[in-house]
């Protein structure tokens, strides 16, 4: 599995539209067996979804993340997990143990099964997702 992890001095970065870097994890079941640290090359918000999926990203850990990149994200199939803090091999640590929550509080409050893409937009009108949704 390969995971990216918004980086910034050893830390989650919190705005995902904003990261210039990302830190490469491979990892084998419960096991970190490789990492590096990638610079986006000033690539921001929509184009960062195309960057993931072109290294073969499957999972995404940051902080703060909007609606779109959500969608874009989603769209390349690479699952989000949204409103970590802290030291980032820490974080990939809690995932590969299971003990990562899928949505902080700056996403939608509904709970998707792992790999599900969620679209907020879908849900229609009549669904408000509190604001987090589009930070």
């Amino acid at each position: 599995m390969k995971i990216a992890v918004t980086y910034e001095n050893g830390n989650v970065f919190q705005h995902f539209g904003h990261t210039e870097q990302f830190k490469l994890y491979e990892a084998e079941g419960k096991q970190i067996t490789g990492s590096q640290v990638v610079d986006t090359n000033g690539q921001g918000h929509g184009a960062l979804a195309g960057f993931l999926q072109a290294q073969g990203v499957q999972v995404l850990i940051c902080g703060g993340i909007g609606g779109g990149a959500r969608q874009a994200l989603a769209q390349a199939g690479i699952a989000v997990y949204a409103g970590a803090a802290g030291s980032t091999d820490a974080v990939v640590e809690q995932l590969l143990q299971g003990a990562l929550p899928m949505n902080g509080n700056v996403t939608c409050d509904h709970h998707h099964e792992e790999g599900e893409g969620h679209d907020c937009g879908s849900h229609g009108a009549s669904h408000s997702c509190g604001g987090h949704c589009h930070g």
